[in-house]
């Protein structure tokens, strides 16, 4: 497996294509455009840089040996820690430093790990700033500190108190109201960095009890840590026989919200991001924003509270640039990722998590109804993901593919921004080529799961005619 490069930074296995070289020299590459764009705005000053991790067994060490590279380029360093991403977002802006460094792999398996960087803002590097490092990156004479000019190293646990008290102030959170709800809830946090951050926000919200499961953070995730259905049967399986009143999965970085309701059911990763707009923007007016492959369901929820609902290409930079060009109040994407630019651009379950049972709340205050009950109230849709294998196809003769495919549905409506998405008035499909592998994802969704499978089954076999060809 080869090292994987993005605007999100650098992902690998650890031994295999993420070793103690490619980590120090992308860290001396950070490092050295930190120090220039440092330069232009203050001259002679040296650049302090935030770093996280999450609970990887191979966490630890990694901090370890990029704080250290940091402070033989001249760079200060605050270690926050053991924390979620979004935390380490909110402290690189909060602590009013030059950039940041998350050692997470997100969703991956335990024996991969990565360097996700951050600007000054705590968001992700852009793609112009990506060809800058990668510029740098082959260069010899990266930046290097004297023997009396190495950075320091600080330690500071406190940011996930702050973060949680970020929370806690929004104007649309009523910790009264939660409380009296007595909700009974369940945590799974998949032994990651959300391990104990999680279940201390919902303590402070005002839930009366919460279980935990998968709790501890020793970075050993016992099953798949993606928190999509297939991955938290036992979980769902659980909940279901604990009584709680709903069930809280975070990925290991805690940038990503599932949710079970009450019978053990899944509340749909696509309707995290619905549920909490919905909620929102009674409070709060304006666009919202989602990626391509996102469900219709926002749509539907935007042009009932009167705004426009904008789609971004897939990924959370593509998500928050769009955010920013429209001034959108709350976006985010399908995969349970919530942005809220109240508190900071970036995926923050922990956000997500406030706004949801708060959202809850108040309807269960109005109705008395459970979880299960609550989600019927929103637009209904079902969703297929697919993939094609297609070795050896360029992206020209993909391109040509997709103008083919065009032209065979003259009655959809087209959008070419990220491969190609062709929306019917009875659902849609988006068919776009993977940036890792050679295959092509085709995400549909319908009024029924059957008519949504029976869409991607049908681009899936235009797919494969048109490859031959």
């Amino acid at each position: 497996m080869s090292l994987m490069i993005s605007v999100s930074g650098i992902r690998g296995v650890v031994g295999a294509s993420l070793t103690p070289e490619t980590l120090t020299d992308f860290t001396m590459a950070f490092a050295t455009w930190i120090h220039r764009r440092k330069q232009e705005r203050n001259p002679g000053a040296k650049p302090k840089i935030v770093i996280g991790r999450d609970s990887r067994p191979t966490g630890e060490v990694i901090t370890q040996l990029v704080s250290s590279t940091l402070n033989l380029c001249g760079c200060d360093v605050i270690d926050v820690g053991m924390t979620t991403t979004p935390t380490v977002e909110l402290a690189t802006a909060g602590e009013e430093t030059d950039g940041g460094l998350i050692v997470t792999a997100s969703h991956n398996p335990v024996e991969w790990n990565a360097l996700k960087m951050l600007d000054e803002k705590g968001e992700f590097l852009t793609a112009s700033d990506v060809e800058e490092l990668l510029v740098i990156l082959n260069e010899k004479n990266k930046e290097s500190a004297r023997w009396d000019g190495l950075g320091s190293m600080t330690a500071n646990g406190s940011w996930d108190k702050k973060h949680i008290d970020q929370i806690l102030k929004l104007d649309c959170i009523d910790r009264d109201l939660i409380s009296g709800m007595k909700f009974r809830v369940l945590v799974d946090a998949v032994e990651g960095a959300g391990s104990f951050i999680v279940p201390e926000l919902c303590r402070q919200l005002g839930i009366v009890e919460v279980k935990t499961l998968a709790c501890i953070g020793t970075g050993i995730f016992p099953r798949n840590p993606e928190p999509v259905e297939e991955n938290l049967r036992e979980t769902m399986d659980i909940l279901s026989k604990e009584s709680c009143d709903l069930g809280i999965i975070v990925d290991p970085d805690a940038d990503r919200l599932a949710l079970i309701c009450e019978d053990g059911t899944l509340f749909g990763e696509e309707y995290t991001l619905v549920a909490c707009a919905d909620f929102y923007l009674k409070h709060h007016k304006g666009p919202v924003v989602n990626n391509l492959s996102s469900s219709r369901a926002l749509q539907d929820i935007a042009k009932k509270h009167g705004v426009e609902c904008f789609s971004a290409k897939v990924g959370e930079a593509n998500v928050t640039e769009v955010m920013k060009g429209c001034n959108a109040v709350i976006g985010g994407e399908g995969n349970g990722g919530v942005i809220l630019p109240e508190l900071h651009y970036g995926r923050d379950a922990l956000a997500g998590i406030a706004l949801f049972i708060q959202a809850f709340a108040e309807w269960k205050t109005e109705t008395g109804g459970t979880l299960s009950e609550f989600r019927k109230t929103f637009p209904d849709y079902f969703m297929s993901k697919q993939k094609v294998k297609l070795d050896g196809m360029t992206k020209a003769s993909l391109a040509m593919l997709f103008d083919t495919i065009a032209a065979r549905h003259p009655k959809a409506s087209i959008n070419r921004l990220d491969g190609i998405k062709l929306d019917f008035p009875e659902g849609w499909a988006h068919l776009r080529p993977s940036n890792t592998e050679p295959i092509v994802r085709i995400y549909t969704e319908a009024a029924t799961k059957a008519e949504a499978d029976a869409l991607a089954a049908k681009f899936m076999d235009e797919i494969n005619q048109l490859a031959t060809v």
